[in-house]
């Protein structure tokens, strides 16, 4: 790993802007630098709602993205708008009910993120952590230490559903590991 330049995108209320947090923290206390900003649309919640992370192990001298090596969309709008920004060895991830458009990269994970919140959790709260499972698996555990990405997400979600989202964090995880297309 040299560095990682990803962009996690949804609407407002998904979680995106949690999701880059608990990713930047478990790269921190992993002895990484990390860089995380965040924006979304006037609407807030509904709206589009973007966050991007940069995590390296060397210093960071820029704190914005130039191309992302990994694009999360959750929403048709998101996907829309941020295509243009992924790096063309990059990693997609999408939920399974977005619409792809021309030249999409040869790595490309469309998962039943939101279908599987919903229907194995009976919540859509728990989507940004599928998806930063997802990530998580991708990057590699050689990157950040499991135990410490657990910890990060307990610490940042609500206590009640600390062990409802950890079972989410496995439900990303396990997505990657089962994807075939």
């Amino acid at each position: 790993m040299e560095k990682y330049e990803i962009r996690l995108s949804g609407s407002g209320g998904q979680g995106v802007i949690l999701a880059s947090i608990i990713l930047a923290d478990a790269a921190i206390e992993q002895g990484l630098n990390a860089i995380q900003t965040q924006s979304y649309g006037p609407e807030a919640r509904g709206g589009s709602s973007k966050a991007e992370l940069i995590i390296s192990r060397e210093e960071i001298s820029y704190p914005k993205l130039r191309k992302a090596n990994i694009l999360l969309s959750l929403t048709q709008n998101a996907y829309d708008k941020y295509i243009a920004s992924l790096d063309k060895d990059g990693i997609l991830i999408v939920d399974e009910d977005i619409k792809l458009s021309g030249n999409y990269p040869v790595k490309t994970y469309r998962l039943p993120i939101l279908k599987n919140a919903v229907e194995k959790f009976e919540t859509a709260m728990v989507a940004n952590i599928i998806s930063v499972g997802a990530i998580y698996e991708l990057i590699g555990e050689d990157v950040i230490d499991k135990e410490i990405m657990i910890r990060s997400i307990s610490e940042r979600v609500p206590p009640p559903t600390i062990q409802k989202n950890l079972e989410a964090f496995e439900e990303g995880i396990n997505l990657i590991r089962g994807y075939y297309e």
